[in-house]
C-alpha cells in the first residue's frame, strides 16, 4: 500500500452548511492526502453528500474554509473543482441516453481539429478510458438500454479522463457485482500510487475495510469519530455511525411451511437473458438469487412480474397457471416486484409520499372511481407508521433519503397484502440502519407466509436473509444452495460455473 504524503491536499476547517434555519453541518473538520482513501460514513442524513457537494464546487458552505494543494479554495461551480483537479462520481447516474458512450464522456468538453469535433480522437480517448476500467464495450454504442453497471462503470470512466489529483466517489459499487468491484479496486489502487487522493463513500463496510486507509464519521452533520485504520470490525464501524449498539444486522431466519406458493418451470427470456429456470418457493420463505452483474437475475424477476417478455415457460401461483403478459396480470394475481431503480421505476419523486402510495391502492382510497383526499391521507398514513417511513404524507419523496424512499416504495405495494414479494437489490446505496430496518420487514412478510425473493449484488447480504439461494450464471440456473450449506466460496463457484 501507498504511503499518503505527510502534507494533506485537501483541508476543512469548521465547514457548516445551513438551509435557512436547518443546519446540516456543523463545524466539519477533515484533511486528505495525497495517495491515500479516507472513507466517509455515516447514516443517510449525516450529512456525507453535502460535505463533498462544497468539495465539488455543487453546493457553497455557510461557513469555514478550505485549502487545496495549500492555497485557498472555494469553487462556486463544479467546473471550477474539476479545472483545479478535483472530481466527483455522483451515486445517482447523470448519463444521457440518446447519446453514445464516448459523447457522454466528453460532453462539454469535445476533442476538437480546426474548430470541428474530433470524433475519431474522443472515440480513441474515449476507448482507453474504458480499458482502464475493464469495460468491454465500443464507444459509439448508445447508453441507452445499457445495464444499470454498465452505466456506472462509465460514469467512472468518464471521470478518470480528467486529470485529477482527488476524486470523490460516492457510492460507486452500489450498482456493481464482485467481479466489477475489485476491477474498480484495481483502478483506485493504480491511482493512489499516482498520489491521487479518494473520498470514498459506500455503505457496504466490509469493501470499506478492503480498500480505505482511514475513516471518518459522521453522524446528525457532525464529525463524530476518526479511525485511522480500516481494519476494524463491522460492528464497531457501525456503532460509530448509528450512535448506538448494534447487536444484529440480520433478523433469524424466518420457518417456511412445506405449503408451494410460487413455482417457475422452464421459464426463458425471450430477449435470451436466461433460460430454463426452474424454482419453487414456499409460504414463509425467503428465496435468494446471486449470481455476478449481467448473468440475468434481474431478468427472470421481471419476467415473473410480468415486467418482461417470456418466450417459453410456465409460472404457477398455488398450483394454478399465472404466467403473466403484462405487469397488470402479476399485480392482479398478487406477484408485485420492488424494482432495482427506485427512482426511475419506484416512486414518482416530485410527487408526495401519500400520492406515491396511493398510486398503488386506488381500489382502497377511491369510492366509485373518484379519489378521496381524506382516505388517501388515512391510508397512507397508516401505511407510513406500519413500515417505518420517516417522513410526513405531505413530504415530497424527493425530500427524503435513499432509505426511505425505498421504504415507500415496498409500503406502496405492500399494502395490498400481495402473496409473492420480489425485491430487486432492496438496500442499494442504502445506509446500514435503514438496511436493519428492510431486514426487518422482509423477515416479517416472510413470517406472515408471503413468499419473498431477494436479488442482492451484495453477496453478504443474500447470504444473511436467503432460506435458500439460487445461482445464475451468463443466463443459466447453476444450483441451488440451502442456507446451511451456503457461503462465499460455494456460491461463487456457482456464479463462475
Amino acid at each position: 500500500m501507498t504511503s499518503p504524503s505527510s502534507t494533506p491536499i485537501l483541508t476543512l476547517r469548521n465547514i457548516s452548511k445551513s438551509y435557512g434555519p436547518i443546519e446540516v453541518l456543523h463545524g466539519v473538520d477533515l484533511d486528505v492526502h495525497a495517495g491515500e482513501v479516507v472513507a466517509l460514513l455515516g447514516e443517510n442524513g449525516a450529512g456525507k453528500s453535502t460535505l463533498s457537494n462544497i468539495v465539488s464546487g455543487a453546493v457553497l458552505p455557510s461557513s469555514g474554509e478550505m485549502t487545496w494543494l495549500g492555497a485557498p479554495y472555494a469553487p462556486a461551480t463544479p467546473r471550477e473543482a474539476i479545472d483545479a483537479g478535483v472530481g466527483m462520481i455522483q451515486q445517482e447516474l447523470l448519463l444521457l441516453p440518446h447519446l453514445s458512450i464516448a459523447e457522454n464522456m466528453f460532453v462539454g468538453r469535445y476533442p476538437t481539429r480546426r474548430g470541428w469535433v474530433d470524433r475519431r480522437e474522443m472515440r480513441r480517448r474515449a476507448l482507453q478510458g474504458l480499458d482502464r476500467i475493464g469495460l468491454k464495450l465500443p464507444p459509439s454504442r448508445l447508453v441507452e438500454g445499457l445495464p444499470t453497471a454498465s452505466q456506472q462503470l462509465i460514469e467512472i470512466a468518464k471521470a478518470l479522463t480528467h486529470d485529477a489529483k482527488l476524486l470523490i466517489l460516492d457510492e460507486p459499487t452500489a450498482a456493481l457485482g464482485g467481479e466489477e468491484t475489485q476491477r474498480l479496486f484495481l483502478q483506485i489502487e493504480r491511482l493512489k500510487s499516482e498520489g491521487v487522493g479518494i473520498i470514498y463513500i459506500s455503505h457496504r463496510l466490509e469493501e470499506i475495510k478492503q480498500i480505505a486507509d482511514r475513516i471518518v464519521v459522521l453522524r446528525d452533520g457532525k464529525r463524530v469519530q476518526e479511525f485511522d485504520t480500516a481494519d476494524l470490525p463491522v460492528r464497531t464501524i457501525v456503532e460509530a455511525m448509528v450512535g448506538r449498539s448494534m447487536d444484529q444486522l440480520f433478523p433469524p431466519l424466518p420457518n417456511p411451511s412445506d405449503e408451494v406458493v410460487l413455482e417457475v418451470k422452464g421459464l426463458t427470456s425471450r430477449q435470451g437473458a436466461f433460460s430454463n429456470v426452474n424454482f419453487t418457493v414456499k409460504k414463509g420463505e425467503i428465496f435468494g438469487i446471486s449470481g455476478l452483474v449481467g448473468a440475468g437475475r434481474t431478468e427472470i424477476v421481471r419476467a415473473i412480474a410480468g415486467a418482461d417478455p417470456i418466450g417459453a415457460g410456465t409460472i404457477m401461483l398455488d398450483g394454478k397457471d399465472v404466467t403473466p403478459k403484462s405487469p397488470g396480470d402479476a399485480i392482479r394475481n398478487g406477484i408485485i416486484l420492488v424494482p432495482e431503480d427506485r427512482k426511475l421505476q419506484g416512486v414518482v419523486l416530485k410527487h408526495s409520499i401519500q400520492e406515491n402510495i396511493a398510486y398503488s391502492n386506488f381500489e382502497s382510497v377511491a369510492r366509485s372511481g373518484w379519489v378521496s383526499k381524506r382516505k388517501v391521507r388515512d391510508f397512507a398514513e397508516e401505511n407510513i407508521t406500519r413500515f417505518g417511513v420517516k417522513g410526513r404524507g405531505h413530504q415530497n419523496a424527493n425530500e427524503m433519503s435513499g432509505g426511505n424512499q425505498q421504504k415507500v416504495v415496498i409500503a406502496k405495494w405492500l399494502a395490498r397484502n400481495p402473496r409473492v414479494v420480489l425485491l430487486d437489490e432492496p438496500t442499494r446505496g442504502i445506509d446500514v440502519g435503514a438496511r436493519s430496518s428492510i431486514y426487518e420487514i422482509i423477515h416479517g412478510l416472510a413470517e406472515a407466509g408471503v413468499a419473498v425473493i431477494v436479488v442482492s449484488s451484495d453477496l453478504e447480504e443474500v447470504l444473511g436473509v436467503s432460506n435458500r439461494i439460487m445461482v445464475i450464471a451468463a443466463g443459466r440456473q447453476t444450483g441451488i444452495l440451502h442456507h446451511s450449506e451456503a457461503n462465499d466460496v460455494s456460491v461463487m463457484e456457482l456464479a463462475t460455473a
